[in-house]
């Protein structure tokens, strides 16, 4: 895995703050959630992968890098 830029991790981390929703929209892993499927961040990791709580149980991180596609949504659910 490669290592992101600090600058690019700050972004990342205040762009997704914790309890940001979130839903999916791309994820190439067969483990993943159905497109669709919201979820609560949890966190951004050192590498920039973003942790999130899926709806459906699933705690798989979106990994932007590896082109896994998630846009914020707003109210909670």
């Amino acid at each position: 895995m490669r290592m992101i830029r600090e600058e690019e991790l700050e972004r990342l981390r205040k762009e997704y703050p914790n309890d940001t929703r979130v839903e999916l929209f791309r994820m190439d892993d067969p483990q993943a959630p159905a497109v669709g499927t919201h979820g609560t961040v949890y966190g951004v990791d050192d590498f920039g992968s973003i942790l999130v709580r899926w709806d459906s149980g699933s705690m798989l991180s979106a990994v932007p890098d590896a082109g896994d596609i998630i846009r914020k949504v707003g109210g909670t659910e």
